[in-house]
């Protein structure tokens, strides 16, 4: 099998489109195309449905997906093995990063991993935990920094804990409420959501690993919030209630500009995890290693 032909049906199939996955790949249309169509009529079989909107695998294509993603993983993971034996360390390391901690974490450690492995390239991808889990079980990403909590772990997935960090309430300081949160940066004060069901909330997306956290406190507190906003940006959170607009519930590394919002806790003590992601059975190459003991400790220092 073509390893290169591998990686264009694999890309087809995960894209469900030769012109998504030609344009990944850095190829005509037309060029990918003439690939797909020389394999069917080398196999006697197509491999793909075709439709006006999509490309599905045919039973065909389930077993050549299967047996090639399985080759070109056996190839990254042999690679590895070797340049961790002859310590020659080269090639890449694809990371997941969460927007917005993700990068910062990355600036404060790239140094560090830099100047142990100078010819390591990393790729990094800034994207959302449900993604990055896709990514990382289709082989697209070595390793990924997700928060989530164990109703969003994957079968088939390796999470190493970093930290437990707790979700608060942040709402602004000109709030009636608010003087019930005591100073700025002062432990956190306990205070029932119920309190807030007339506030319109600014919260993370639907669907987002954040939502699975939250959307059951309002359940607990008897109401559906005014949702004025939604967005995936938690410094957007901060910065709208900051500016009065609204309420919302937060991780607490965010818990920012206390001199405009106060922060409250929840009786439920609300948490998630961040955690470290690798799909099972993934070879971590020493790069991989180091760069997780340097993010580690970025985080518990």
């Amino acid at each position: 099998m073509d390893l290169r032909q591998i990686e264009y049906i694999v890309k087809i199939a995960d894209e469900g489109s030769i012109t998504k996955a030609a344009a990944q790949l850095y190829i005509s249309q037309s060029g990918l195309n003439q690939q797909l169509l020389k394999l069917e009529k080398e196999l006697g079989v197509p491999l793909f449905h075709r439709s006006k909107y999509e490309l599905r695998p045919t039973q065909a294509g389930q077993i050549y997906l299967t047996y090639g993603r399985r080759i070109l993983e056996e190839k990254r993971e042999a690679y590895a093995r070797i340049h961790d034996l002859a310590k020659n360390n080269t090639g890449s390391l694809r990371i997941g990063l969460t927007p917005e901690r993700g990068t910062t974490m990355l600036l404060h450690i790239y140094t560090d991993f830099h100047t142990q492995f100078p010819a390591i390239t990393i790729e990094p991808e800034e994207i959302h935990v449900k993604k990055q889990l896709t990514m990382l079980m289709q082989d697209y990403l070595d390793i990924g920094f997700v928060t989530l909590t164990d109703q969003d772990k994957l079968p088939g997935m390796e999470f190493v804990h970093i930290k437990t960090e707790p979700v608060l309430l942040g709402v602004p300081r000109t709030h009636p409420l608010a003087a019930c949160a005591g100073a700025p940066y002062s432990p956190y004060t306990d205070i029932d959501l119920s309190l807030f069901a007339k506030d319109p909330f600014i919260l993370m997306f639907k669907g987002s690993t954040l939502r699975g956290v939250i959307d059951p406190l309002f359940e607990t507190a008897g109401f559906l919030p005014h949702i004025l906003f939604e967005t995936a940006s938690n410094r957007t959170l901060y910065t709208m209630v900051k500016k009065s607009m609204g309420c919302t519930l937060i991780p607490e590394t965010y818990a920012l500009e206390q001199e405009s919002i106060a922060y409250f806790s929840l009786p439920q003590k609300p948490v998630w995890e961040l955690a470290i992601a690798y799909r099972k059975g993934h070879y971590l190459s020493e790069p991989a290693k180091v760069f997780i003991r340097l993010a580690k400790s970025y985080w518990t220092a």
